[in-house]
């Protein structure tokens, strides 16, 4: 049995070499390693942002008192840019028609004298919102700005009036940020895309290394070879983990870190283990695909087909309790969204297994299915 034991260790120790040798000669698959891990990880975290920045606020002042002058200028840089005055109503449409400004303020001739008279004062905000995420973010900040204006107005009145604002009742929102203090968005961006990044390879390499043999003709020579279909099998997947792991380490040290400055709080050993266990599970997926495919563009298009679907239910894009009841459910059933959970925690939050143990459970058994399914699949056709 010991003997029959080392000559697996063996034959899996060639096999994985040569996967390696293969892998470092395939100048195609090499690029697009290189590139996953380092400029893409780079253009996500430095072009994408969600924040509201420069939108184009056009303002038409019908009452060119004081207080109009200073609800406008409330409207400040970064998050808004003042285009300029346009009192004529037709023309402000056609700018919001035509996306040269994307809020129209008007404020009334009565404005001023509303405030001083303790009436209430209207103005009227038009926002285009042809991108939902831009117009509802605009939309929040100028109902923020105008409420403290209104606060603002109404303590001074009140001061005018001899009331003392110190007597005044308050309530006073003391906020604490925890993991993510200053909001940025090049700590959540960069580390999605490393994890869309972690999923996207881990189907694909496995499943390019058995496709290159079918193109190359060689597939027929390990059949005929001494080797069992496991022994074909999991050495790609043990080296394209490697691959992929030492991917992850020039992201992590050398983009994440240098160039984002996001922290590592967690533990170093847990956060690769579980991300090798994640990318050996996920990579049934990609057994199961070089069964059913023929070429490297094959394979491409399946990989699209099957990581489209997890990317929009794991919560990268949109939260789970923003989704309808059904999609929440079916969440679960990501094996990213699971990971996800379990990167932020250590990376951001510096937690460990006694916190992550139920998104660890969740990623254990659906890898376990995913893997079990490629290597049923597998054995099958090369049994």
């Amino acid at each position: 049995m010991s003997g029959r034991f080392g000559e697996i260790l063996q034959h899996m120790r060639v096999m994985t070499l040569k996967e390696l040798l293969q892998f470092r000669r395939d100048v195609f698959l090499l690029i697009i390693v290189v590139y996953a891990f380092s400029a893409d990880i780079y253009v996500a975290g430095s072009g994408i942002e969600m924040e509201l920045k420069h939108a184009a606020l056009t303002v038409a002042d019908y009452d060119q008192s004081s207080a109009s002058r200073d609800l406008i200028y409330s409207f400040r840089e970064p998050q808004f840019k003042l285009q300029g005055m346009e009192m004529n109503a037709d023309r402000a449409m056609d700018m919001l028609d035509s996306g040269k400004t994307m809020l129209y303020l008007e404020i009334p001739a009565n404005f001023n004298k509303a405030l001083l008279s303790g009436d209430p004062a209207q103005i009227q905000l038009l926002v285009d919102t042809s991108n939902s995420v831009l117009g509802s973010l605009a939309t929040s900040y100028a109902a923020q700005i105008v409420a403290g204006y209104g606060v603002q107005r109404a303590m001074e009145r009140l001061s005018v009036a001899g009331a003392m604002g110190g007597s005044m009742p308050m309530v006073n929102s003391a906020h604490r940020v925890w993991f993510n203090p200053n909001g940025l968005d090049r700590w959540f961006v960069p580390i999605n895309e490393m994890l869309t990044m972690i999923t996207m390879l881990s189907i694909m390499l496995p499943a390019a290394a058995m496709v290159r043999e079918k193109e190359r003709g060689t597939v027929e020579q390990l059949l005929v070879s001494p080797l069992t279909p496991l022994e074909i099998m999991l050495p790609k997947v043990f080296a394209m983990t490697m691959v992929i792991l030492l991917g992850v380490t020039v992201t992590v040290y050398g983009v994440l870190g240098p160039i984002f400055h996001i922290p590592f709080r967690g533990n170093v050993f847990l956060f690769y283990t579980l991300t090798a266990i994640y990318v050996f599970s996920t990579a049934g997926f990609g057994l199961a695909i070089s069964t059913v495919v023929n070429n490297l563009a094959q394979v491409g298009l399946m990989v699209i087909m099957l990581l489209s679907p997890m990317l929009m239910l794991s919560g990268t894009f949109v939260p789970p309790e923003a989704m309808p009841t059904v999609l929440g459910y079916l969440m679960l059933l990501s094996p990213l969204h699971h990971f996800i959970e379990i990167v932020m925690g250590i990376l951001l939050k510096g937690v460990g297994l006694d916190v992550l143990w139920p998104s660890v459970l969740g990623m254990f058994l659906l890898g376990g299915a995913v893997f079990g399914f490629g290597t049923w699949r597998f054995r099958r056709q090369f049994g």
